[in-house]
């Protein structure tokens, strides 16, 4: 499937209709979705015929993107029970399969790496400190093949030294820098939409 394909047809989805403040829920839009999933297929063979995981799946953009590009098995993970209700009518909608879980990645554990790749857009940790690193570190434990997920710019020394230094990775490489929009969806937002700097980040586990 080609990118602008992808992009378009990710569009169709429906993001949260009351987004936790809490639990950092940004939807991740449909430009950054597709080109994320795109490059760690046609540059990585990370996707086509692999397992793969959306860590923190909110309303399932990552997962359905994975689904479009041939993974075997999808599977998305988030706390939020409503996130999971509208991930499910997107997949049903866009007539791709993926399996939900309601789970707290943090809590969750495996025996063995089951899973090929993991993908996430994991909360920045500007509410709750050191969260985009408590997912990052289940991903690692999980992940036999690859991790994409996206960190703030400004973090980026910090991702990659705890990268290599605590979590042992193989590589840690940046692919690319983003600009992630995101809209005003909370009271304290003063604008109608902010760009962040994001980096889109390649572990190897």
């Amino acid at each position: 499937m080609k990118l602008k394909q992808i992009e378009s047809l990710l569009g169709r989805i429906q993001q949260f209709s009351n987004p936790k403040l809490d639990l950092e829920q940004y939807p991740t839009g449909p430009h950054i979705a597709s080109r994320m999933l795109y490059t760690a297929e046609n540059t990585f063979g990370d996707v086509n015929g692999k397992v793969v995981a959306d860590f923190g799946c909110g309303c399932g953009t990552l997962g359905i993107a994975s689904a479009f590009l041939g993974a075997d098995y999808v599977i998305g993970i988030d706390v939020d029970l409503k996130s999971l209700e509208t991930a499910s009518q997107n997949a049903e909608n866009l007539e791709v399969d993926v399996d939900l879980i309601q789970c707290d990645v943090k809590n969750l554990s495996s025996r063995g790496q089951v899973i090929d790749t993991v993908v996430m857009n994991p909360p920045f940790g500007t509410r709750k400190k050191g969260s985009d690193m408590e997912f990052l570190s289940v991903a690692f434990k999980v992940a036999s093949q690859a991790v994409y997920s996206l960190h703030k710019t400004s973090t980026r020394e910090h991702i990659k030294r705890v990268a290599l230094r605590d979590f042992s990775a193989n590589s840690a490489e940046v692919l690319c820098e983003l600009r992630f929009d995101v809209p005003q969806l909370y009271k304290f937002h003063k604008k109608k939409e902010v760009d962040i700097a994001v980096d889109l980040w390649r572990f190897v586990p």
